[in-house]
């Protein structure tokens, strides 16, 4: 089993360590030279002069203006591990760093400047979504995909648990794949909580004494941790009250 989580916009910026090694980051041999351009773009761009440009570029308001200055100096910036990295609703309720390594070594997380990091991997806090857009390179969905799909693995279980464009990065072609969504008792969607509902469901998966191997599999796991679930086709659908 693999899980792909989303990344954060949120994220703890590291207080000390040493600069991000892309040459010690998953998939170094498939990724490293893509990643050295999307981060070469990226300072570029939020250290240059014209500041109004790069806010529009990477869809930030002039209030977070202070981004640009953390996204300028990235190249030497402490990093740490990307668990702890990022933060936000799904990775408060995942609590990923509690995990053991076996379990941790079951994640990857999706990110517009990385194509993907693992768990473990030293990181530093950046802001780049897969909306923006960089000089010279087109969509950064589009950007990644040949990449990625070179890289990843696509086979036995890939629990998706990204949204928009993350997931238009990379799409598995041979491995099964389920999503998780929530829904009311009514069924209406809902995505205020999905974060949180989805945090839960990958600690779940996680925490279980062996992964599962099968959509029912998934769904099991989720009803023994006290959700309600319902099982359609290769979605999970969590029906919540929350």
């Amino acid at each position: 089993m693999l899980i792909v989580l989303p990344p954060s916009e949120g994220k703890t910026a590291p207080a000390a360590g040493a600069p991000v090694d892309l040459g010690e980051l998953a998939y170094a041999g498939e990724l490293t030279a893509k990643r050295e351009r999307v981060l070469a773009a990226l300072v570029r761009t939020s250290a240059g002069k014209q500041r109004g440009r790069a806010l529009k570029a990477l869809g930030l308001s002039a209030g977070q203006a202070g981004e640009l200055a953390r996204n300028a100096a990235l190249e030497s910036a402490p990093a740490a591990p990307a668990a702890e990295v990022y933060t936000g609703v799904l990775y408060e309720r995942l609590r990923l760093p509690e995990l053991g390594a076996a379990a941790r070594g079951r994640v990857l997380i999706a990110s517009a400047l990385w194509g993907v990091v693992a768990a473990d991997d030293r990181i530093p806090a950046y802001r780049l979504s897969i909306s923006a857009r960089l000089p010279r390179i087109a969509g950064l969905a589009a950007y990644w995909r040949p990449a990625l799909a070179k890289a990843l693995p696509d086979d036995g279980l890939v629990v998706d648990l990204r949204s928009g464009g993350y997931a238009a990065a990379w799409t598995p072609k041979h491995a099964r794949v389920v999503t998780v969504r929530g829904f009311t008792p009514e069924g209406k969607v809902i995505s205020h909580f999905v974060k949180a509902i989805r945090g839960d469901v990958a600690r779940a998966l996680l925490q279980a004494p062996e992964p599962p191997a099968t959509a029912e599999g998934v769904a099991e796991i989720a009803a023994a941790a006290g959700h309600d679930v319902r099982l359609d086709g290769a979605n999970l659908d969590v029906i919540t009250r929350g």
